[in-house]
């Protein structure tokens, strides 16, 4: 049965939390499955060209120490990652244009020489010549969260950007191939019920691959600073209504979720529609200043194995492609 737009904004007010975590973990078992599939996060510059309100890497924040990771500190990375067994290979930074297309598809190139490996790119918003050069060059995935599908207030947000102008990215990067990630922050200032209905509905029309659902948390050196966080249990309404209406997108169990609600806010994601861990692997001479929010947790490879053992789950043993080709006869 499908959701209209009405009847999420109710579940989003009204519905217990129990009754919407167990709904969505048992179409997580009837769609995904019972692997849970670990990507490995490289956050490799905390450079960033942008001026987001929300984000301690914005253009603006002086007070952080930056850094580059070089290309082949990178590589190197990377090849210890998959000798560790991890299938996936996530490569993060802000919108850092000191790195030009060649160096990014040597990198990748390099990657994909290692092993079986999917490779996403979480770079933001490039040429649209990158992205079909790095397609050429292997990269599988592209990770650009739409953040929110208000467009009044993303233009708040995102100074001198538009969200028309995030979708014409998201939507290039699927027509190319790519196995495209979106994703929103819940609570941020500002944002409706209306607006998170609007996102959920908008994961499943935009076909994603996958999508991270995180919490607000407020940067010391952002001008959002005093606000408040967002909620961990509305950020797990949304996961689980994501999964209800969409179905098949792979769901991590979000690093910021675990920042604001600690392992409990985890586990409650994986057994109420989550089948993604994000272990960070970025060296911690550089971890440490990779701020997009204050207090971030560091989710070890160690601790996502626990976490997945503990939620009575299995760790996924392949790449963890796309799940939205699959043939149900519920879809």
């Amino acid at each position: 049965m499908r959701m209209t737009y009405d009847e999420i904004i109710k579940s989003l007010k009204e519905d217990p939390l129990e009754e919407l975590l167990k709904r969505a973990d048992k179409i997580r078992r009837e769609y995904v499955g019972e692997e849970v599939h670990l990507r490995g996060i490289i956050e490799f510059s905390n450079y960033c060209v942008n001026n987001c309100l929300y984000c301690g890497l914005r253009r603006d924040n002086h007070r952080l120490k930056r850094y580059r990771m070089k290309p082949q500190e990178i590589i190197n990375l990377a090849r210890n990652l998959i000798k560790q067994g991890v299938k996936t290979i996530v490569l993060q930074s802000g919108d850092d244009l000191a790195y030009k297309r060649d160096d990014i598809t040597e990198i990748v190139k390099a990657i994909k020489q290692e092993g079986e490996v999917a490779i996403t790119l979480s770079l933001g918003e490039r040429p649209f010549s990158d992205y079909e050069t790095w397609r050429q060059a292997g990269a599988d995935r592209y990770l650009m969260k739409h953040e929110t599908v208000n467009p009044e207030l993303y233009a708040q947000l995102h100074p001198g950007k538009t969200f028309e102008g995030r979708l014409r990215h998201i939507v290039f990067l699927k027509e190319l191939g790519y196995e495209i990630g979106v994703g929103n922050i819940v609570g941020l200032p500002g944002q409706s019920f209306e607006d998170l209905a609007g996102d959920i509905l908008f994961i499943k029309e935009i076909e994603a691959d996958m999508a991270g659902i995180g919490p607000f948390i407020p940067q010391e050196n952002t001008p959002l600073a005093d606000k408040p966080s967002g909620s961990v249990e509305l950020t797990l309404r949304v996961l689980a209504l994501v999964r209800i209406v969409a179905k098949t997108p792979h769901l991590p169990a979000t690093t910021a979720l675990a920042t604001l609600g600690g392992e409990d806010a985890q586990l409650k994601a994986l057994r109420g529609g989550a089948n993604v861990i994000m272990p960070n692997f970025t060296p911690e001479e550089f971890s440490r200043n990779y701020k997009i929010y204050d207090g971030k947790t560091k989710v070890t490879f160690s601790r996502a194995k626990e976490l997945i053992k503990k939620a009575g789950r299995k760790i996924g043993q392949d790449i963890g492609g796309s799940l939205r080709c699959r043939t149900h006869p519920k879809l």
